[in-house]
């Protein structure tokens, strides 16, 4: 890799495999020392999968492709990294919230939970390679979503029963 292509993608990975793990955290029931191994092991998978597929100068390119996806199946780099610490994908379905997308690009990491969810962006990075990094973790506005999305996979189906 040339100008470091793959050190270029770390931040954005780590950025992404953490909000994973402390899904899990959040959850609860896992231990400290599965959800370290969770992270590493998904990191890995995130690294290798991308390796030919992270565009710096084209940062929307192969968007789909790098795009982390839980829609009634778990996506396979999650499903990888669980099944290292031993945890089924039934399991998984469980802990982490029934629709979540999860979009891992050059400079910028965003995340959505639910179909109508809006788009939170986790990471952002000003694109010309430039030093200054800002780790979003003042996302408030987001924050509340994320808790509220875990808990209540079913709450479309609520207001539709419930409005007979």
């Amino acid at each position: 890799a040339g100008s470091g292509a793959g050190s270029d993608m770390r931040t954005e990975i780590s950025t992404a495999a953490a909000f994973v793990t402390r899904l899990l955290r959040a959850a609860g029931g896992v231990g400290e020392e599965q959800l370290r191994c969770f992270r590493e092991c998904l990191q890995e998978a995130m690294r290798e999968h991308y390796r030919h597929h992270w565009f710096p100068l084209v940062p929307s390119k192969g968007s789909g492709y790098r795009c982390i996806r839980i829609n009634h199946k778990m996506d396979p780099l999650i499903g990888k990294a669980a099944e290292m610490i031993g945890l089924s994908h039934e399991r998984l379905f469980q802990l982490l919230p029934s629709e979540l997308t999860l979009w891992v690009d050059p400079f910028e990491v965003s995340y959505r939970i639910g179909e109508d969810g809006s788009i939170c962006v986790l990471y952002e990075s000003p694109q010309p390679g430039g030093k200054a990094t800002k780790q979003l973790e003042s996302r408030n506005s987001c924050k509340e979503e994320w808790r509220t999305g875990r808990s209540s996979p079913s709450k479309s189906y609520n207001m539709m029963t419930v409005s007979s």
